[in-house]
């Protein structure tokens, strides 16, 4: 990329507000978009979301980051970004009452923004319907466009919850609450162990609208997950992803090979993600400004699948970025059905304690049964050496003991 090319895309990212006109004039790769689907109020491109939903904007902006407030949900509107996610912990549920308050301070676009919270049913799904009831009051609006179940999970919620995506009680339940118009849509989070377990039990139930998953994004084609998400996209469930960026933060933004196409790394993984078009939107924790810029103008710029040049270029990246937490790769996921050690949840939480300044990160660290934190008799190299991102998961549990124990 010239100089002047790549001192140009610079200053365009400080801009707050992407324009029609900058895009077009950045858009000068084989990859970038020739046009751009971007309607009257600024929108980025949308997507539908499953067979019931809506249209819903390719990006949508997590709620559990430091700098999440009314002001910052401002900076993603005014970016293009008309889907926010929240839940009743984020932030101590501070969180929910951020969203509030910004619908509040604009009630004339509670139509344009798809909101989105969460809760943790223990007790079983017939919790949610009191559930419901305690977030919109904490948010304080009248219904959500879609609620979930939060990271569903068997060491949560138990072995039986496999079977609550295609259970008549969940069904029964999730029916009564879009019935009373306090969610439209119904769903749930994973991250679990057992994620294509429950997302073959959705696929099963067929009344699941949205499950929001870690994402692999260079999951296996053919693989167990690859074909689970091809039977929740046949069964017309709507499918958010999230956690695909938590181990390329660090990476370095500029590649040859990513230049080509006139991207930055982070911007190529996104359009990565957006090449499987049974994704609608990418959740992501976005930090500050700069980051709610960035990716919404990899989303404006996004037209067609990232070449495979660049696709084996980040496949090369990820071998050489220290990563915190694998979103699930094969041999983590079949390891983790086999050994007691919750290696996968224990590193999740040390990335929330370093990449977000979570302090919550510990209480949940303490709340795992003394059980699943023991590691004697568990090969942690191993697990490392076979992991596609090479998790350090031996130094991961050291530094979990350090801040946590």
């Amino acid at each position: 990329m010239k100089k002047s090319s790549s001192t140009s895309r610079r200053n365009f990212l400080k801009a707050s507000i992407a324009t029609p006109a900058a895009l077009a004039a950045l858009s000068t790769g084989a990859h970038a978009a020739e046009t751009l689907n971007v309607d009257n109020a600024g929108a980025l491109p949308k997507r539908k979301l499953g067979r019931n939903g809506p249209e819903v904007t390719m990006l949508n902006i997590g709620g559990m980051m430091a700098a999440h407030s009314p002001q910052f949900l401002d900076i993603a509107w005014r970016n293009g970004i008309r889907y926010f996610d929240t839940a009743d912990c984020y932030k101590k549920g501070q969180s929910e009452k951020d969203v509030g308050k910004w619908v509040r301070r604009y009630p004339d676009r509670r139509d344009e923004v798809f909101i989105v919270t969460k809760d943790h049913p223990k007790g079983g799904p017939q919790e949610l319907l009191t559930m419901i009831d305690k977030r919109l009051e904490s948010i304080g609006i009248d219904y959500v466009d879609l609620f979930f179940i939060h990271g569903i999970g068997t060491r949560e919620y138990g072995e039986e919850s496999l079977n609550w995506p295609k259970s008549d009680e969940l069904r029964e339940v999730f029916d009564k609450i879009k019935a009373s118009g306090k969610a439209k849509l119904c769903g749930f989070s994973c991250h679990d162990d057992k994620l294509v377990e429950y997302l073959n039990a959705a696929a099963d139930g067929g009344f699941v609208d949205a499950i929001m998953l870690a994402y692999d994004p260079m999951h296996e084609k053919g693989g167990e997950l690859d074909k689970a998400l091809d039977r929740c996209h046949e069964a017309g469930i709507g499918l958010v992803c999230m956690k695909e960026m938590r181990n390329w933060a660090k990476a370095p933004k500029a590649n040859p090979a990513m230049e080509k196409v006139n991207l930055t790394t982070q911007q190529a993984l996104l359009h990565k993600v957006w090449s499987d078009k049974r994704i609608s939107s990418v959740c992501s924790a976005m930090a500050n400004v700069e980051q709610i810029e960035e990716n919404a103008m990899a989303a404006r710029m996004f037209k067609s699948a990232l070449p495979q040049e660049q696709i084996d270029a980040l496949k090369a990246v990820a071998g050489l970025v220290p990563a915190t937490m694998c979103p699930g790769c094969p041999s983590c996921l079949e390891n983790a059905r086999d050994i007691q050690l919750a290696y996968r949840d224990i590193s999740r939480y040390v990335t929330y304690y370093e990449q977000d300044g979570e302090f919550s990160a510990r209480e949940l660290y303490r709340n795992l049964p003394a059980e699943v934190r023991q590691v004697s008799n568990v090969d942690l190299a191993a697990l490392r050496d076979n992991c596609s991102y090479k998790v350090d998961y031996p130094d991961i549990i050291r530094r979990a003991e350090q801040y946590f124990a």
